[in-house]
């Protein structure tokens, strides 16, 4: 799937051939709720009533406002939502958006995209074949 860009344009949304969807948010973006209830729709939407982990790419947000961060505990299609981020902002990012919430879903935040991507997907199950 291409990426689709989220209503509000500051962000785009694909699911990737690894059974997650990714959205990543442009350079400088400033969170406000109408961003991320825009991104939750979209979600809803392309998910089409089945529920899908989620990786979130913060690395290029500048901040999250309080009304975004209170659309947070709001229920989507996403199963499990692993926050990626590079920098100690990202982490205060992550760390305000998460802070004394109930959350919908099990959110962590990282700094490596493959530890979010092993913690998102869960591991295969041996076959039968497999061990003995």
């Amino acid at each position: 799937m291409k990426p689709i860009t989220v209503d509000g344009g500051k962000g785009t949304l694909e699911l990737g051939d690894d059974g997650v969807f990714h959205l990543v948010w442009k350079p400088g973006t400033v969170l406000v709720a109408a961003d991320v209830h825009a991104a939750m729709a979209k979600l809803n939407e392309l998910a089409d009533g089945a529920e899908y982990p989620m990786l979130i790419d913060i690395s290029n947000t500048q901040a999250v406002t309080r009304q975004a961060k209170s659309v947070f505990s709001h229920k989507c299609a996403a199963s499990r939502i692993a926050l990626l981020g590079s920098s100690p902002v990202n982490r205060v990012i992550a760390n305000f958006a998460m802070a004394r919430r109930t959350l919908p879903c099990p959110t962590r935040f990282f700094t490596s995209r493959n530890d979010a991507l092993s913690w998102l997907l869960p591991a295969p199950v041996p076959g039968p074949d497999h061990g003995l």
